[in-house]
């Protein structure tokens, strides 16, 4: 079915759309409470259909490459709302706006329920009436938490109380002992208090760490003065400076853009009993244009829809964006309570706003250097990416003679490796293109949770780019990808170091750069930090796998019958997992006997 059959036949229902282009690559998904008034708005239909004259730039080049469409009904605006957010993560469509920073932010809570209660950190309500929290934090939370117990005489430890003996933490003056002494409430109330107001008060706090480090430093105790000295800079981090006084106890989650021609910033301030308590940014590529509607609906879904928050503040943006009144209604749904969203125009929550966008600017101007942006310009344009790279996955597998076969995924994101979303995986394949198919496709099928990145880098040649874009396809997902080998001379790889004459390939091209060049040294720093990860993780697994052969070794089962059983099974943990039949299959009766007698 053609594309004007397909508009024609669109039913007046809740649902999303997808527009595709000439070579089946996904361009757009869209969400729509009637679907036939919303993908009509998008053409005009005489004399032949076209792009309607009032699109903005970026839609109209959308429509223009537009060739096919599918839809899918479903039975409300809401639930369109959830899963057009979800596939976007999932599939990264070219004109949608992709937010990779979709993590959750940690509180700081007490349970007034115990008898003597202690601080602790969460990231999910949990269900009492006597807990109170303070937060979110971006950053700082477990540094707070660890100032206030080195601050406060409290119970320091969950399992302090049962004990019901005094512990090092009373002798060296940081508990009061409740588990054993005769603490009054009142008396330990007071260490309480002194915690809360020290954690709504950062300046206190950070006052008091430093008294602190000068008492350590006059002592000779650097190591202790040094770790105050690095904990007071990261809690300071946590907030943007305001001079803004509400002299009340106002709560407020406060989310402003802005952007340039390239990149995009969010800012997201917290506000809590009429204090600024922490702020966080994230920055977006723009690689089709800026839409600043569709942006703020992916950041107000993104935060709120992992969990319902501790903490339920009324919302400020600094402008009206469309679907606003959906969005409401979809956070209401996830609140239990009628959520607000409002754009101040007076006063001192408009001072706010004011305070956000302002700093937005500051980001915006200050991080080109250090996203490495030109450059990834420069590598978009050589290489014919859809996208600049700024965040990239690094693919390599490691094995010995078909023993301890493991794969390992390092990013970039932005000018440095983000060893935080580093992944290994253990592989049952045999073979190098196989392997490399087994880590793909686990790494495809983990999109849900994690989206794709801007690029893939491969260490390999033209077979396993082939195999990478068909693994992509038969997913439905988009993505650039290249991939480095070594140049071979007679056959060989050649390895001159410092001189390597890698070759790169694309979809459509081979690159042969001269090895002076930035852009493939870039390309060979991404695939060298892949091998590491991949080398180091195999020597963990082979070392593992030494000390599970020597055991079965020491019982009687010999190393050709390990090895046997590993190209059979694939891992020791497999192995571990089997009954008794399952391994007779392999090896016989009595050996396997043994080896169920060695695991259980």
């Amino acid at each position: 079915m053609n594309l004007i059959e397909t508009i024609k036949q669109l039913p007046a229902s809740a649902g999303i759309y997808q527009y595709f282009d000439k070579d089946g690559h996904l361009l757009y998904i869209g969400k729509a409470k009637n679907l036939q008034k919303r993908v009509k708005s998008y053409f005009s239909f005489t004399p032949e259909l076209k792009p309607n004259s009032n699109l903005s730039a970026r839609i109209t080049k959308m429509i223009n490459q537009t060739a096919s469409m599918n839809y899918i009904v479903v039975n409300s605006e809401h639930d369109a709302l959830i899963l057009e957010n979800s596939l976007i993560k999932q599939l990264n469509p070219k004109y949608n706006i992709l937010l990779r920073d979709d993590k959750t932010y940690p509180y700081i809570y007490i349970d007034n329920s115990k008898e003597y209660p202690r601080f602790e950190i969460t990231r999910k309500i949990i269900k009492s009436s006597d807990i109170k929290y303070f937060g979110p934090y971006s950053v700082g939370a477990r540094d707070i938490l660890d100032s206030i117990y080195e601050i406060c005489k409290l119970v320091q430890k969950k399992g302090s109380l049962k004990s019901k003996k005094i512990c090092l933490y009373h002798q060296i003056d940081k508990c009061l002992a409740p588990c054993e002494l005769n603490v009054s409430k009142d008396v330990y109330q007071k260490e309480i208090d002194l915690g809360i107001k020290l954690i709504k008060d950062k300046k206190l706090l950070i006052e008091t760490l430093q008294q602190k480090m000068f008492f350590y430093a006059e002592n000779l105790r650097f190591e202790e003065a040094g770790e105050l000295r690095d904990r007071c800079e990261r809690i300071g981090r946590s907030e943007i400076k305001s001079e803004i006084d509400f002299a009340t106890n106002e709560n407020y989650d406060i989310f402003v853009l802005q952007h340039s021609d390239q990149r995009a910033v969010v800012v997201r301030i917290f506000m809590r009993d009429g204090k600024i308590i922490s702020s966080t940014h994230s920055y977006i590529m723009l690689n089709e244009g800026y839409d600043e509607d569709e942006l703020y609906q992916r950041v107000l879904l993104d935060f709120y829809t992992k969990n319902k928050p501790p903490i339920i503040a009324p919302i400020l943006v600094a402008s009206d964006f469309i679907y606003i009144d959906s969005i409401k209604s979809y956070l209401s749904s996830v609140f239990g309570k009628k959520a607000s969203i409002s754009v101040p125009k007076r006063g001192k929550k408009k001072e706010l706003i004011k305070l956000a966008i302002l700093n937005a600017k500051e980001l915006l101007k200050s991080d080109e250097k250090t996203q490495n942006i030109p450059f990834l310009y420069d590598v978009k344009e050589l290489f014919s990416l859809e996208r600049v790279p700024k965040r990239v996955e690094v693919f390599d597998n490691s094995h010995l003679g078909g023993m301890a076969t493991v794969g390992a995924m390092v990013v970039y994101d932005g000018g440095v490796f983000d060893k935080k979303s580093y992944r290994t995986y253990h592989l049952e394949a045999k073979d190098e293109y196989a392997q490399m198919r087994e880590t793909l496709t686990r790494r495809v099928e983990s999109f849900s949770k994690s989206s794709p990145p801007d690029l893939w880098v491969l260490d390999g040649g033209a077979t396993l780019l082939k195999l990478a874009f068909e693994i992509l396809e038969s997913y439905g997902v988009f993505l650039d990808v290249i991939a480095i080998s070594k140049e071979k001379i007679d056959a060989k790889t050649h390895r001159a170091k410092g001189r390597a004459n890698d070759i790169i390939y694309t979809k459509n091209d081979i690159f042969k750069l001269k090895n002076s060049d930035k852009r493939l040294q870039w390309v060979q720093n991404l695939r060298d930090e892949a091998h590491r990860s991949a080398i180091n993780f195999h020597k963990k697994t082979k070392l593992k796998m030494d000390k599970e052969s020597k055991l079965l070794t020491l019982k009687g089962i010999s190393e050709a019958k390990i090895k046997k059983l590993l190209n059979h099974f694939g891992t020791f943990e497999a192995l571990k997992k089997l009954d008794l039949e399952e391994i007779s299959s392999v090896l016989s009766p009595k050996d396997a006997k043994t080896i169920k007698n060695i695991y259980f």
